[in-house]
């Protein structure tokens, strides 16, 4: 019986624990997001001190894109063009940005999204933490 309880504690415990990205939070993903350092599977830690290049997400109704852009001393952004489709699934065990290029498909995992901070996690389980970012205006 004790064994009972204490699987059913641990349980609730765990499921508790995991923190699920909710539909109305996937608006603050929009804008531009600055990569601040990079997590490797087996704890190697990579630290960004200054990006040359942010990335810009558009999300509406779980579908957009990702852009990579490089911001200007004037407050604008530089673009290739480029767009990465994004696309937005919930499933059990978490939500997850779908990826799709013209030559890739992959998916990473959100692990934390609010106003200031986005961590997602790839399949090969690399965790990238991104701040905040916005335009660079030097007057």
């Amino acid at each position: 019986m004790r064994y009972f309880a204490s699987l059913i504690v641990f349980s609730l415990f765990f499921t508790s624990c995991q923190h699920k990205i909710s539909k109305d939070q996937i608006a603050k993903l929009n804008g531009y997001w600055q990569i601040e350092k990079v997590m490797t599977a087996d704890g190697e830690q990579k630290d960004y001190q200054a990006n040359t290049s942010y990335d810009y997400f558009e999300i509406k109704a779980d579908k957009g894109f990702r852009a990579k852009v490089m911001p200007q001393l004037d407050g604008s952004f530089l673009t290739n063009n480029l767009k990465e489709n994004v696309t937005v699934s919930y499933e059990k065990d978490g939500t997850y940005l779908n990826y799709v290029t013209e030559y890739a498909k992959w998916r990473e995992q959100i692990k934390v999204l609010d106003e200031n901070e986005f961590v997602v996690e790839n399949a090969q389980k690399i965790e990238y933490h991104y701040k905040k970012a916005g335009p660079i205006k030097i007057e």
